[in-house]
């Protein structure tokens, strides 16, 4: 063999290995950096995580309560038509969900500071614009706060166990629905210029 064609080979040869070198480390950070940014969603401090199915439940259970109690008082008193209508669909929402979590066995736990400034506000404000705005808002930052519950119990991937398979049955059935009623609030909130 010719040394030029040898010097050819070796230059491919140690080109190829840098290529793959490199290639590899980028594709080591990148897998690096999409898992700093999946842990930094799901430990941001507004953002609620489930370690196992029962976790889930009990985040789903509290927040479920206070849709069902706030829509409740909604049905009654929203004046814009597309309030009304989200709350008679949400109240059956609710309805399903709490009823369901509950034949699981899910205690229903105390309700938050938050969820009892949020009910009060809803039963102190009079029918009109600015309780439909105000209960389009809690249901809007409900169901974001479920969204979330669910899509980061789901990211912790598949755990072994019957209890779990049927939690991120659950959580991914759910999950549809979280994510189309918060686009729904989203533009109910809008349309009240809120």
């Amino acid at each position: 063999m010719k040394t030029e064609e040898k010097t050819s080979r070796r230059d491919f040869v140690t080109k190829s290995i840098a290529g793959t070198v490199a290639l590899s480390g980028a594709l080591t950070f990148g897998a690096t950096l999409l898992q700093s940014f999946e842990t930094e969603a799901a430990s941001a401090p507004n953002s609620p995580v489930a370690a196992n199915e029962k976790e889930f439940r009990m985040g789903v259970i509290g927040p479920a309560e206070l849709s069902l109690v706030t829509s409740q008082i909604a049905v009654q008193k929203a004046t814009n038509k597309n309030a009304k209508e989200f709350a008679g669909f949400e109240l059956g929402e609710a309805i399903a969900v709490t009823g369901v979590l509950k034949d699981l066995g899910t205690p229903v736990p105390a309700m938050t500071a938050k969820a009892k400034a949020t009910l009060e506000k809803i039963k102190s404000t009079p029918a009109g614009p600015e309780f439909d705005k105000a209960y389009i808002k809690a249901q809007l930052e409900n169901h974001e706060f479920l969204r979330d519950l669910a899509q980061n119990y789901i990211n912790r991937g598949k755990m072994a166990g019957a209890a779990e398979n049927q939690g991120r049955h659950l959580a991914t059935l759910s999950l549809a629905v979280f994510k189309e009623h918060v686009a729904l609030t989203s533009r109910i909130l809008s349309e009240l210029g809120a």
